[in-house]
C-alpha cells in the first residue's frame, strides 16, 4: 500500500530511515538538519527507535558507531559545521567500517542562511573515502535515504546523505512505499543484534590501517561502478551542449533550459562520490561543450576535468573555475 504526502525534505529523510529499519538515531540540532531527528522522535515510541539529542556531533557519531558495531542500523544528523566536530572519529571510521549500517545526514547551508561557514560535504566525503549521495527533491531524499542504508550494510562502510538548505527545507509530494501510520517497526536492537563482540578490527592501530587501506580503495572502485548503473543517475536530452548537475541545481537547470531543451543534454548526478566515471564517460562522448552547475564548490567540475583529461576528450568545460558561476552562495 502506498501513500502520497506533502513533505519537507527532512521529513522525507526521516520516513525513509524508518522504512529502512533504523533502530538508533542520534544527532545535534543545527539548521537545516534539525527536522529529520525531530520527525523520527515523533514516531520513536510507536516504531521502537532509540533517539537522542547528543551533547555534540562527535558524541552523536560515536554513539551511533557503537550501535553499528553491534549490527544495528543507525542514523546521525548534523549540519555541515557539525561534521568538523565529528571528523576525528569519522576519518578512522572509513577504515574500520561497520557491521550493521550507519548513515550520516549532513545538511549544507549555501548562502549561508544560519551557519558560520559555507562548506561542501561532497569534498569532505571524498577526503574521508566515504560515499556521498546528493538528492534534489524530497522524493529523492526519501529514496536515497533507503539506498544509503542498503549500501552501508552491503559494503560495511558509513554513507553520507548530503543535502542543502533548499532540499532539506523545500516541500513536495512524496510517494511513500507504505503508509506513514503503518511503517514497519524495526526489530529491537537487543533482539536483532548479536551485540558488541571483541575484535581487533575495532581498534585502528597503524598495522590495521595498512591492512584495511587496500580494502577501502577497492570499495571506492566498486561503488563507482555501481553508481554508473541505473537508476542512480540519469541522462536526458540530445544536444551537443552537455550539463552536469547534482542536488537542487539540477532542478534549476531543468527550469532554465525547458524552452530549448533540444540544445542540451543533462547528466543529473545523484551519487556524487565515488564519481560514476563510466556513466559520465558515456555521457561525455559526443558532447562539444560542458557546463557544470552545482552548490557549492567546483567538485563535479574537477571530477569532469580529470576524466576529460585522462580520456583525451575534446570538450570545453565551463563552471566555477571559469567564474561562469560564483563559488559562494551556491550558484
Amino acid at each position: 500500500m502506498t501513500e502520497k504526502k506533502l513533505l519537507m525534505g527532512n521529513e522525507a529523510i526521516a520516513l525513509g530511515a524508518i522504512e529502512a529499519g533504523v533502530q538508533v538515531v542520534t544527532g545535534y540540532p543545527g539548521t537545516p538538519s534539525t527536522e529529520a531527528l525531530e520527525t523520527i522522535a515523533r514516531h520513536a515510541n510507536r516504531c521502537g527507535i532509540y533517539t537522542e539529542w547528543s551533547s555534540n556531533e562527535k558524541v552523536a557519531l560515536e554513539t551511533a558507531v557503537g550501535a553499528a558495531y553491534s549490527e544495528a542500523k543507525a542514523l546521525v544528523t548534523m549540519k555541515q559545521v557539525g561534521l568538523n566536530v565529528a571528523s576525528d572519529p569519522l576519518m578512522s571510521l572509513s577504515y574500520i567500517g561497520v557491521k550493521g549500517a550507519l548513515v550520516l545526514l549532513v545538511a549544507d547551508d549555501p548562502g549561508p542562511h544560519s551557519s558560520q561557514t559555507e562548506q561542501d560535504t561532497r569534498a569532505f566525503g571524498h577526503f574521508a573515502n566515504i560515499p556521498v549521495l546528493d538528492p534534489a527533491t524530497p522524493q529523492e531524499a526519501y529514496e536515497l535515504t533507503k539506498l544509503a542504508f542498503e549500501l552501508s550494510h552491503e559494503f560495511e562502510i558509513p554513507v553520507i546523505l548530503r543535502t542543502t538548505t533548499r532540499v532539506s527545507h523545500s516541500c513536495g509530494d512524496v510517494e511513500l512505499a507504505v503508509s506513514e501510520s503503518k511503517a514497519p517497526k524495526p526489530v529491537p536492537v537487543e533482539t536483532s543484534c548479536e551485540g558488541f563482540t571483541k575484535d581487533r578490527r575495532w581498534t585502528i592501530f597503524p598495522r590495521l590501517t595498512a591492512e584495511r587501506h587496500p580494502w577501502l580503495e577497492n570499495v571506492q572502485v566498486q561503488l563507482s561502478n555501481r553508481f554508473s548503473e541505473p537508476p542512480y543517475n540519469s541522462v536526458s536530452g540530445t544536444g551537443k551542449i552537455g550539463i552536469i548537475a547534482s542536488g537542487v541545481s539540477a532542478l534549476y537547470v531543468k527550469e532554465a533550459v525547458k524552452s530549448f531543451e533540444e540544445l542540451f543534454t543533462l547528466f543529473r548526478v545523484g551519487t556524487v562520490y565515488p564519481f560514476p566515471e563510466k556513466a559520465a564517460l558515456s555521457f561525455l562522448k559526443g558532447i562539444e561543450k560542458l557546463i557544470v552547475v552545482e552548490e557549492l564548490d567546483p567538485y563535479l567540475e574537477e571530477q569532469a576535468l580529470q576524466l576529460i583529461g585522462r580520456s583525451h576528450l575534446p570538450v570545453d568545460v565551463y563552471g566555477k573555475k571559469e567564474r561562469l558561476f560564483p563559488c559562494e552562495r551556491g550558484i
